[in-house]
């Protein structure tokens, strides 16, 4: 991993007090970007800051793809 991007927790999901798991699997070019990212669960006011921080993430160069599961947790 090269850089790892923490996601920010949304306004209103503070607001509500909204806590709990977001579950995604992502698929990971050879060049160490993001290709694809599926939600394997969490809550959708959840799912979009997790989704935007994990496109910011890298990891090294390989000569494959690779997939890897990734869980955020969200506490106020």
């Amino acid at each position: 991993m090269t850089n790892k991007v923490v996601p920010e927790y949304p306004h209103l999901a503070r607001d509500m007090n909204l806590t709990g798991a977001v579950r995604l699997e992502v698929v990971v070019n050879a060049n160490g970007t993001v290709k694809a990212i599926q939600v394997k669960g969490g809550s959708p006011l959840l799912v979009q800051s997790a989704r935007l921080a994990l496109n910011n993430w890298r990891w090294e160069k390989l000569d494959h793809e690779t997939a890897e599961q990734i869980e955020f947790n969200f506490k106020p």
